[in-house]
């Protein structure tokens, strides 16, 4: 294994139907608050609300400095590190405290980096993300109900609140791709020459 592994994830949206799954690539180096970026890219959350990543009993989000007894912070550990220290293979990840959308992370494999790509990559969606507020998974199952029966009572509210056709089973796979392409060029910039910043 090289330097610079590249961890296949696994991650499936627990606790909803159809099924939320998405399969990613990443550095093994990468930093867990870029970990989180990257999972709300290719889930299709917003980036709207806390998060937690946890291997065992320990978690890593954005630790609030009046709440001592918080998270520890994510951008100070990386994927790699926190699987040496706790021998983890499957993780957590908490998304919105409020709605509590958990997700399970595995770690499928690793390998060497493909000459020519960039990652991270989602390379697999299937499942379209909730729409962010909607209540956690018991909400989310309730807002389905109301959509597909034109006779419920909250149909006509709830396709106001979406305002666009939602299909729960179409993922959206390109729209994904390009979210989490977008990280990858951003984090593998190349730093400028200095011919152009002496100009």
């Amino acid at each position: 294994m090289t330097a610079v592994s590249i961890a296949r994830l696994k991650i499936t949206l627990d606790d909803v139907e159809p099924k939320v799954v998405r399969r990613v690539e990443v550095p093994f180096s990468i930093r867990l608050d870029r970990l989180h970026q990257t999972l709300q890219a290719a889930l299709g959350w917003t980036d709207t609300h806390l998060f937690e990543i946890r291997a065992r009993d320990v978690g890593w989000g954005m630790p609030d400095p009046d709440w001592g007894d918080g998270p520890l912070d994510a951008r100070k550990a990386t994927l790699a590190s926190i699987v040496e220290d706790t021998g983890a293979k499957t993780l957590r990840y908490l998304y919105d405290f409020g709605d509590g959308w958990e997700h399970t992370i595995k770690i499928e494999r690793l390998f060497d980096p493909l000459p020519g790509v960039s990652y991270p990559r989602l390379i697999e969606a299937t499942g379209r993300c909730p729409p962010e507020d909607v209540g956690g998974p018991w909400g989310y199952a309730e807002f389905l109900e109301a959509l597909a029966d034109p006779e419920h009572e909250q149909h006509a509210d709830m396709r106001r609140w979406i305002g666009e056709d939602f299909d729960p089973r179409q993922a959206q796979s390109d729209q994904l791709a390009e979210r989490v392409e977008k990280l990858a060029r951003k984090w593998t910039r190349k730093p400028a020459s200095r011919k152009a910043r002496a100009t």
